[in-house]
């Protein structure tokens, strides 16, 4: 590799000084390297903070610098361009992030000598409730995709169907759809299953719910998944916002439906240290 773009919150006087720090290495190393503006943007009520248009075509590679919510960001902003990210983690978790600050010389010299391997990661896309006529915009997730209740304290229903049959009924303070990059953020705080990056698969996980039988539900990453707003009262809707990593996209009522499906745009990771994903989910979630 030899053309590089960075992807940071400028406003971090701590990331703008190692982002001049990247763009000088490879300047002492025949490379180039830009930093791409970081602003608040909507298309079609999605937030951006990248605009892919003005990076350069001959770019083979986004160096993103922050924790797990600045990658994530950066996924969703990247998801059409099919370039490579390498996270650098100056944030705090950092468990999407690969590499350290201290070690960050060492990890940009083996990109410039292609010494990598590249994680395909599978993503989510909402397919009815953000579509819109003549935009080509939508909402991605990379990690999951969360209904929940909102306004009153009780509870909502929400019917899961798979590719247009029944699977269940959650009486709950929502649902999470997670991916198995997302599998070890909420969907773990709810009870749900850890799942290794690489399975092509997605996780339905209630939040608290009402009956105590009920599970997760493990789907393949092929079927289409349907949730429909319920009611759980006979008086009044039940009310329900939708998330997308974390941001709010939007609200549901009772009679909604939100169809949820993996593209086939993927997030690609690059990866450069032995470390498996179980010594890291050790280190990052255990602390051993």
């Amino acid at each position: 590799m030899k053309n590089f773009c960075i992807i940071t919150n400028s406003d971090k006087n701590a990331n703008y000084d190692i982002a001049h720090h990247i763009v000088d290495f490879f300047d002492e190393n025949g490379c180039t390297c830009v930093i791409m503006d970081n602003r608040l943007s909507q298309s079609a009520g999605i937030r951006h903070f990248t605009d892919v248009s003005k990076i350069p075509k001959d770019v083979e590679c986004a160096i993103v610098l922050g924790g797990d919510g600045t990658m994530i960001q950066a996924a969703i902003d990247l998801v059409h361009s099919k370039l490579p990210i390498l996270g650098v983690n100056t944030g705090n978790l950092g468990f999407l992030t690969e590499v350290e600050r201290q070690d960050i010389d060492t990890a940009l010299a083996r990109l410039i000598n292609d010494d990598y391997t590249i994680e395909n990661r599978i993503m989510l896309k909402e397919i009815s409730y953000f579509k819109q006529p003549y935009s080509k915009s939508s909402c991605y997730a990379l990690n999951d995709i969360v209904v929940s209740k909102r306004g009153s304290g009780r509870l909502i229903t929400v019917k899961v169907f798979l590719n247009d049959e029944l699977a269940d009924i959650y009486r709950a303070d929502g649902l999470i759809i997670s991916t198995p990059t997302g599998s070890t953020g909420y969907n773990l705080s709810a009870g749900g299953p850890v799942m290794v990056p690489h399975l092509r698969a997605m996780v339905v996980t209630p939040i608290c719910p009402h009956s105590l039988n009920k599970r997760s539900l493990v789907v393949d990453a092929g079927d289409r998944i349907t949730l429909e707003i319920g009611q759980t009262k006979d008086i009044g809707e039940d009310l329900a916002m939708v998330t997308a990593d974390g941001r709010i996209v939007g609200e549901l009522s009772t009679g909604d439906k939100l169809v949820l499906e993996v593209p086939h745009a993927v997030t690609k990771l690059i990866k450069l240290s032995d470390i498996g994903f179980y010594e890291r989910m050790r280190e990052k979630l255990n602390g051993d």
